[in-house]
Parts: structure tokens; sequence; C-alpha cells
């Protein structure tokens, strides 16, 4: 529940305290962000929220400021910039008084100590913000290893330090999760620092679920599921002969160092379409970004525990699926999806975040959104109905016919879960849909005026208004007409004042003129 206006008014006339601080800065992020670090830590263990007021000065008195909806927007997004780790519970509001309005931020205390903003812990004790020392970080982390409630935050006690890789935590992991200045003057031990991160738990001498996930030397002897198995079919369902077979696996420094570059080598190609006598255009199949997002979302979101099924990720040649274990966890639902953000693995979100493959939290599905518009792509199809799993399907962009959900840029929502209903909506059958687009199975005549091409007409105007981005390339494929013919009757249907295009070839649309 917001405060009330006398709650507030307590606050601003109250000293500032380990759960209060002030200020008139209206934009001073860094700031901010130490702020709601170290209301998260809670260093004094008070187990009640801490505030940060925007609006007053230090002995209370408001400056007459207002804020916007954006500005609320933008100190609430703090919480996902991903420069604090992990993400804490916060919610913004402001409130409004004869002297001016105050924005509070009030941040819960975080179950998963300690948290860093940039690699830097952050505490408060009395009106005194500082950085954390080597002791208050010890209380922090033995307070966040007693509360911790995700899975990957969890001793695996059948490990133990011999079980990980502690040059490569200390090459590859730390000097990208702890601030430089931090390190330069850290005296802690190995298994200090691996504590501090979540990933061992001191008190049973052992790794955590997440550190045998990012440093283990052989991380599926202890969790059997934790790898990716990568298939590729020649046709458009398993029965189909298998092209080539990939299994990444190991340690999460390696799989997905491995796994990207799979992705950005061997899954995108290009080729030249013809689009005028003059010019050709690049034709992607999937945009390469656009899979990465999805399979590195995969690795983070999916369901470890009690699961011994690896991420399945497999190439028909019409559409890639990407299913994993695990539905939308906490507070994401079929309704809020994917506006909504919570985490199974919070741990291993932040390691993801800072080896660099996940940019912010709770923007991967619009990214893929973005980045398959841009390519001109259908939209991903995310498939909910079975509470098991999580899967979703891309299609291949330069094999099929353009049929979107929808016509806006919200990834569409399939509820269908088993195959056949899955190539049903998505139009994956193994022949052309001829009959939807008015085609007949008669022969090519290159002249135009024949009753066949009467209904050849009919069929590409079909097509145009059923999707007016629709390519040259895509009409000649779905209706058998060469492409030289095709060119022929649509100059005729321009003719005839039939249809026009709007704007160029590469961005344009087809017009059907009633």
């Amino acid at each position: 529940m917001p405060l009330t206006k006398d709650e507030i008014r307590s606050l601003l006339s109250d000293i500032e305290n380990e759960r209060v601080e002030r200020t008139l800065s209206t934009d001073n992020t860094k700031k901010i962000s130490e702020a709601i670090c170290s209301f998260a830590n809670d260093i004094r263990n008070t187990n009640k929220p801490g505030y940060f007021l925007i609006g007053a000065d230090d002995n209370g008195n408001l400056d007459g400021l207002t804020f916007s909806d954006a500005q609320l927007r933008s100190y609430a997004g703090l919480r996902n910039t991903g420069t604090i780790l992990p993400p804490p519970a916060m919610m913004v509001y402001k409130e409004t008084f004869p002297e001016g309005e105050v924005a509070v931020i009030e941040v819960q205390p975080s179950e998963d100590t300690p948290v860093r903003y940039k690699g830097v812990i952050w505490i408060r004790i009395g009106a005194r913000k500082a950085e954390a020392n080597t002791e208050e970080e010890r209380i922090l982390t033995e307070k966040g290893q007693i509360h911790s409630s995700s899975f990957d935050g969890r001793p695996y006690r059948e490990a133990t330090i011999d079980n990980i890789d502690i040059d490569l935590f200390k090459n590859e992991y730390l000097p990208k999760a702890v601030s430089p200045v931090t390190l330069a003057k850290d005296k802690r031990s190995v298994i200090q620092q691996l504590a501090s991160l979540r990933l061992f738990d001191t008190r049973f001498n052992c790794p955590t679920y997440a550190g045998i996930l990012l440093l283990g030397y052989d991380p599926q002897y202890f969790i059997p599921g934790a790898y990716i198995q990568y298939v590729k079919f020649a046709g458009t369902t398993r029965a189909t002969k298998v092209l080539k077979e990939n299994r990444f696996k190991g340690n999460l420094i390696s799989m997905l160092k491995e796994l990207e570059y799979f992705i950005k080598y061997s899954i995108e190609s290009k080729r030249p379409e013809f689009v005028s006598v003059l010019r050709e255009e690049p034709r992607i199949n999937y945009p390469w970004e656009a899979i990465r997002e999805l399979a590195m979302n995969a690795v983070m979101h999916r369901a470890y525990n009690g699961n011994n099924s690896p991420i399945k990720f497999y190439e028909y040649n019409d559409r890639i699926e990407i299913d994993n274990p695990g539905n939308l966890y906490g507070k994401v639902n079929l309704e809020n999806f994917p506006n909504e953000t919570d985490y199974r693995n919070p741990n291993i979100a932040e390691i993801m975040l800072n080896l660099g493959y996940v940019n912010r939290f709770g923007s991967g599905v619009n990214t893929v959104s973005t980045l398959l518009e841009e390519n001109k792509s259908n939209p991903a199809e995310f498939l909910l109905g079975d509470y098991t799993t999580f899967k979703v399907v891309v299609r291949n962009a330069d094999v099929i016919e353009d049929r979107t959900v929808g016509t806006d840029k919200t990834p569409g929502i399939i509820l269908n879960t088993t195959e056949s209903d899955t190539d049903d909506v998505l139009g994956t059958n193994s022949g052309t849909n001829n009959n939807e687009v008015g085609t007949n199975s008669g022969t090519n005549n290159n002249e135009v005026g024949t009753n066949e091409d009467v209904e050849r007409k009919e069929a590409i105007i079909g097509m145009m208004k059923h999707n007016k981005r629709v390519s040259v390339t895509q009409i000649s494929k779905a209706l058998n007409i060469p492409r030289r013919t095709l060119f022929r009757i649509i100059d005729v249907l321009k003719t005839e004042n039939r249809i026009k295009r709007v704007g160029d070839l590469k961005s344009g649309t087809w017009e059907v003129i009633e």
C-alpha cells in the first residue's frame, strides 16, 4: 500500500535515517540507484521498506516541483536496467501538497542480498550511505543465504569447491560482476567472493546450483537436463530426415559462447531477391539476433529443478521451435504476458546480464518482435497452453506465405500445443495453400488475357488483400507463376487501375482499388 499524505508528511519532518533519504534532484540516476541499492540491502535487518523522496530538501521542505507520468516510469524503470542486481521489489508513486509534489520510491528489503549497483554494494546505517566493507558484505551474504528461496540460490550439498573452476571464476566472471575499484581493494578469500555473488554457500561449504551451472567442470553430472539439444530436420515434422544435430553443454560461460557463435554463423542465411529489373535485395531467413535472444531467454527462464529434459532447439525447413521446461512463472500469466516480468532463476538472470547476454531485464520479447518486424518476418508465436513447457515458434521468412497473427506489433500468443494444431494455425503444412488464394492446377501461360490469366489476376489480388506487404517472390511461389509472367500481370493490373504500389519496392505496400 502506498503511503498516505500524513505518513509522507511524517517522513518529511523526520531526520534522514536508514529508511529515509530526500533530494531535490530529479535526474540524478546515480544517487537514486545507490539509495535503492542501500534500502534493498537493509543492513540493519529492519525488515521494513526504505523511502527515497524526490522533491524535498534535506530539511524536508518541498520546492514546488511537479512530476509527469514519464518521470515516474523512468524511476520505476531503474529496477530493470540491469545496473541494480538482483533487481529489488519497489514501487513508485507521487503525492500532491500545496507546496508541491513528492515522488516516492518505496523499496522493499531484498531476500537475495547483497544487492549491487554497477558492481558495488551500497548500505545505509543511520543517515550514512556508503560502500559495504568486508565485514558488512559478509553479513549481507549470510543473510541472503538464509533467506534465499530461488532454486538456483540453494546449496548443492553433494558438490564441493573442487567441482567448480576457480580460475574460470577469477579470470572470466569476477571482473565482469564486480567493479574494478572494488576488486582492487578486495582482500577476501575466493570462497567469500563466490558467496557474495550467490555462487557458494558457506553454511554447508558447497557451491549453489547457480555456481555449478556457471563454473562447474561438468554441470550435467549434477543437473542432467542443463543442456540444449539442437536438431535440424529436412521437412516440416520430426518424422523427416535429420540433417544436423548438436548438443550445447558444459558450464554457462563456455556453453553460451558456443551457442551464440553457432546461431550467428549457422542459422541466418541470406540470398539475393529480385525486386525489379535493375535491383536485388538480400532476403534473410531468420535475423540471428532474434533467435539468439529467444535461445538466451530459454536458458535464463527454464525450470532446472526436478526436470531432466533439455531445451529443445529444433529447426525445420519452414520454422524454428524453441521449447524449454517450465511455463510462465510467478506473477506473469496469460493476461499480462509479455508486459510483466518475474524470474524463476534470478541468479542465472544476473549471471547472464553480467556476461553480456542480456541487455535489460524484461525487454527480450519486445526486442524479438522489433527484429522480426524489421526483417518483414511473421511475429513470433508463443504457445503457452501447456503448463509444463514454454514454446516459441519463428517462421522462416524465406519460405513462408505471410500469415501474421493480428496486424499490430504484439507477438502472437497461441494456446494450442499439439504439433498438428500448431501446424494448422501457423500454416506449416507440406503443400501450398493454393485454394486459399484461388489458384488452379493448370499449366502456365505466358500470355495475359486467357481465362487462366483472369483467374491468376484474381488470385494475385486476393493475396494482396490478405497481406499488403506480400512480396513478388511469395506470390510467385504460392501461385506457381514465373516471375517474368507475374511482373507482366502486375503491370496489366496497374494499367486497369485495380492495384497500385504505395511507397518503394522495399518498404512499400500494395493497395487494392475496389
